[in-house]
């Protein structure tokens, strides 16, 4: 397993659990508003032009890679002290091992969320059909004529179809979430993003957090929507599933 980091302590990420966070290293996709660039680029990568920017200053490191046995150590020595492990990323699934690193996790006694961009639907089943997860996250990037745009990538859609549907018929506890961002997301985005999973238990639409390191460094000048605008997209989101929040 390529591992790019770790958070030892979380209260957030795991609804009603204390977790440690596993970050996966590399990513299938290049959202142009995610914030783990370090954890989107290949590691043996030392140094790689951002891909939606000329300028030249758009450069990304490659993240340092942590050792799967020191991973383990530590999680071996809070046996007792936290309840689960979110797996994350990057992207999980495009880890070959990962039915067998969730395994060795799950042996240790630890609840597991796994968090997934959800391009990768038949290692979703694999590791359900294990029942080697016990919470599931799929991010829903944009509606569907938007995809390769926000993604920065081209995508099957089919997959992320395909990943909702056997997310919703899972029998687990599950979540879908939404990053907004003015330019690339509009109300009638979010409208045909909430038709996508209708009827869904849970979705949360993310405020864009552009005061860090982004794929898309123009993004870094872009100002959030606000509490309030955010509050309309809520309002479309209620109409469609079950639950929706802002965080």
């Amino acid at each position: 397993m390529l591992i790019g980091g770790l958070q030892k302590f979380s209260l957030l990420d795991y609804p009603g659990h204390v977790t440690a966070i596993v970050f996966t290293q590399g990513c299938n996709f290049r959202c142009q508003f995610c914030y783990n660039p370090m954890l989107v680029w290949p590691p043996e990568v030392g140094k790689l032009k951002n891909s939606f920017s000329s300028k030249n200053e758009g450069i990304k490191k490659g993240h340092p890679l942590i050792k799967e046995g020191d991973l383990f150590d530590f999680l071996k020595s809070r046996m007792g002290k936290l309840d689960g492990v979110v797996v994350s990323g990057g992207e999980p699934t495009i880890q070959r091992d990962l039915p067998e690193f969730l395994a060795k996790i799950k042996e240790l006694g630890f609840k597991i969320k796994l968090d997934t961009n959800g391009t990768s639907p038949n290692m979703l089943k694999k590791v359900l059909a294990k029942k080697l997860v016990d919470y599931i996250a799929m991010d829903i990037k944009a509606p569907a004529e938007k995809y390769e745009k926000v993604t920065g990538v081209k995508s099957n859609f089919s997959k992320i179809k395909e990943s909702i549907k056997i997310i919703r018929e899972s029998g687990l506890p599950y979540e879908f979430r939404s990053t907004t961002v003015p330019g690339l997301h509009s109300a009638e985005d979010i409208r045909k993003m909430g038709e996508l999973i209708r009827g869904a238990d849970k979705w949360f639409l993310q405020i864009l957090k552009s005061n860090t390191d982004l794929i898309n460094i123009e993004l870094e000048k872009v100002k959030p929507y606000t509490k309030k605008e955010m509050e309309e997209f809520k309002k479309i989101g209620l109409k469609l599933v079950k639950e929706c929040r802002v965080r």
